[in-house]
Order: C-alpha cells, then structure tokens, then sequence
C-alpha cells in the first residue's frame, strides 16, 4: 500500500514539474501568456510609430531626402551589427542554463549586456553628431526621428536592467534546467527589441 502511495506522488511530482516546465500539452503557463500580451501591446506601439514615420517621409519627402544627408549609415549598420550579435549570445545564455552550465550562461550574459552597452554608445554617439549637424526635436525630421529611436533605446535600456537582474540571480544559481523561465521571457523581450531595430534600421536609413 505504501509502495502505490509513492508512485502515486511521484507521479504527481513529475506532473507538476512538467507543467511548470511547459512539457505538458495544452498546459496554460500564465507568465508566459503575460509575456506575450505585454509585447502584443509593444507591437501595436512601434507599428503605430513606424507608420507615423512613414506617412511623414511621404509627406515630406524633400526634407527628408535633406535628414538622410546627415546620418551615418555605416555606424548605424555596425550598430545594428552589434545588436543583431547579442541576440545570439541571450540563444546561447538560454541554451547554457538550460544545459545546467552555469558558468556559461554567466558568460554569455555579460556579452549580451555588453553588446547592448555598446549599442546605446554608438546611438548617442549618432545624436551627438546629429546634434552637432543642427538637427533638433524642432526639425521635420529630428522630432519623430529622435522619438522613435529615443523610445527603442529607452526599451535597450530596459532590457540591459533586465540582463543586470538575471546576471545578479544567476550568480546566487537562481536558474537551472527546470527553472529558466525568467531568462526565456528575457529572451522573448530582448529578441523583440532587436526585431524592431532591425525595422527601423531599414525604414530609415536604407529604404
């Protein structure tokens, strides 16, 4: 009797883990669901701010043609490099602690933060140029450019907070193969901002 009494509760232990691991289909992770909500709202966000851009462009296309004379395209893109890149080492953080190797995760964390540091210089260097150049929030153009791009570095820098959080945690081994949910959200957010950039990127300086 007690042996089907110990099944019975590891059984119900395995469930429980599962589902908080999200391995039971149809299984309702409610964090995961608010994860998703939050950026379906930071969608609709960006997409009604890209929109504004791109009806100003058409509006004012001479103006424009004048903005885009003063940017610098092969900074932004080694920006976007750069960002693009640490979106590969929160892939692998997320890997590492899914792994059980902590160290790695650490590592691979601290690359992320980094890259994300360089990113925000190598924008505010830009501003300060564009500054320099006489373009201001009183220009056509720098007003909804320094917005738009003011809001995504404003979101970098929510998720280089973020990354200080989960690096903090991840030192007391907070996280492990059956408790990453933290970091895979991160991922989720950190995935979006450098998606968004990516965008922008190409709306306002290639396209």
């Amino acid at each position: 009797m007690s042996e089907a009494r110990s099944t019975v509760r590891h059984v119900g232990e395995n469930e429980a883990t599962a589902k908080r691991t999200n391995l039971v289909p149809g299984y309702l992770n409610k964090d995961k669901l608010g994860i998703w909500f939050f950026l379906g709202n930071e969608v609709i966000l960006f997409t009604t701010l890209i929109l504004t851009y791109g009806l100003f462009r058409i509006q004012y296309a001479d103006q424009y043609a004048a903005f885009r004379s003063h940017v610098d395209i092969p900074l932004i893109g080694l920006n976007t490099f750069v960002l693009v890149m640490s979106s590969y080492f929160v892939v692998r953080a997320l890997q590492a602690v899914k792994q059980n190797r902590l160290a790695a995760f650490l590592v691979n964390l601290l690359v992320v933060l980094a890259l994300g540091s360089l990113f925000i210089a190598g924008q505010a260097y830009e501003w300060s140029n564009l500054f320099a150049d006489g373009i201001k929030l009183d220009n056509t153009f720098g007003s909804p450019f320094f917005i738009i791009t003011g809001i995504h570095g404003v979101h970098v820098l929510i998720g280089l907070a973020w990354a200080s959080v989960l690096l903090l945690f991840g030192v007391g081994d907070s996280y492990n193969s059956r408790d990453y949910g933290a970091v895979e959200f991160f991922g989720l957010y950190w995935h979006f901002v450098d998606i968004v950039w990516i965008v922008l990127f190409s709306l306002i300086y290639l396209l």
